[in-house]
C-alpha cells in the first residue's frame, strides 16, 4: 500500500527495542518503526531521507515499518511469511545479522547464526532455513543481495570463527563487519584455517 516514503526526520523515539522514526512528509508526521542499526545511516534531524516501507495490518492497529532499502523490506516480508514469524521478530534477525548476514544464514542453513537472535530458538531457526533456504537463493540473485567472493569464511569453519567470537563478547553486529572487513584480503579468504580468521578478526575489531 505504501511503498516508501520521502520527507525530513522530525524525531527519532526509542521505546525498549523499538525504534520509531518520524517523518514529515508534506507536514503530515508518519511514525514508522525501524531496524535500530538503520538510526546509524540516517542523517541529523531535519534532514531529507527515503525509507522503504511496510503496512503491517491487524484487527486493532496498523503499523509501519521502515528499512533503509527494497532489498531489505523484501527479506522482511519473506521472513513474516514464516509461520511463526511475526514483524517484531522479523525485525530482530534483520538487527541482529544484517541484510547479507541473514540471507546468508539462511540460505547456507546455518541455525546456530540464526538463532543468535533474541526470541529464535533452535526449532524457529530451523523452520526458517527450511521455508525459505530455497526462495532465497533465488530471490537474493534477482536483488542484487550477493556476498562478496571471500568476504567471509568459508562455511566449514564459519561456525567455529563465529561463536569463538561470540564467546569472547563480540556482538552478532561486530562480527559480521569484521569477517566482511578482513575478508577482503585475498590471502585470508582462500585460507581455511578458523584461527588465523579469529585472529585477523580480534586485529580489526581492537582498532
Amino acid at each position: 500500500m505504501i511503498g516508501y516514503l520521502k520527507g525530513t526526520i522530525a524525531g527519532i523515539q526509542k521505546s525498549g527495542t523499538r525504534v520509531i522514526l518520524t517523518l514529515d512528509v508534506n507536514q503530515v508526521g508518519y511514525d514508522v518503526q525501524i531496524v535500530p542499526r538503520l538510526v546509524q545511516e540516517l542523517p541529523a534531524i531535519g534532514a531529507f531521507t527515503q525509507i522503504y516501507t511496510h503496512l503491517n495490518v491487524r484487527e486493532d492497529q496498523m503499523v509501519l515499518f521502515g528499512f533503509g532499502s527494497a532489498a531489505e523490506r523484501d527479506l522482511f516480508r519473506q521472513l513474516v511469511s514464516v509461520s511463526g514469524i511475526g514483524p517484531q521478530l522479523a525485525v530482530a534477525l534483520l538487527d541482529t545479522l544484517g541484510l547479507q548476514g541473514l540471507v546468508q544464514a539462511i540460505v547456507s542453513g546455518n541455525t546456530r547464526t540464526l538463532s543468535r537472535t533474541p526470541g529464535v530458538g533452535t526449532k524457529t531457526a530451523e523452520r526458517i532455513a527450511l521455508e525459505l533456504k530455497t526462495k532465497l537463493a533465488e530471490w537474493r540473485l534477482e536483488a542484487g543481495v550477493v556476498a562478496t567472493p571471500g568476504a567471509g569464511p568459508a562455511l566449514a569453519i564459519q561456525e567455529d570463527v563465529e561463536m569463538t567470537l561470540v564467546a569472547l563478547g563480540y556482538t552478532s553486529s561486530e562480527i559480521a563487519k569484521a569477517l566482511q572487513a578482513v575478508g577482503q584480503s585475498t590471502a585470508l579468504a582462500k585460507n581455511a584455517d578458523a584461527e588465523e580468521w579469529i585472529r585477523q578478526a580480534i586485529s580489526w575489531l581492537s582498532q
